[in-house]
């Protein structure tokens, strides 16, 4: 029975790699096959500016000594 349910761990762990193989190489396959070419492939993303803002920090407490003390 131990030797069923490895078998079975073993083949959802070796079809899991075979997704993920898949779809690495349907997202990268056509880089792969130009750089196997010799070919330069340039990718045509944009990328949207980002606007970042910054929070200013609020004034220090002063702590009083109740404060400190539960510190």
């Amino acid at each position: 029975m131990i030797a069923a349910f490895g078998t079975l761990a073993f083949l959802a762990t070796l079809w899991l790699l075979v997704v993920v193989g898949a779809a690495v190489l349907e997202e990268s396959g056509a880089k792969i096959a130009a750089a196997l070419k010799g070919e330069h492939r340039r990718q045509s993303l944009y990328i949207a500016p980002i606007r970042v803002r910054v929070r200013r920090s609020a004034k220090p407490m002063c702590a009083t000594a109740k404060w400190r003390v539960a510190a």
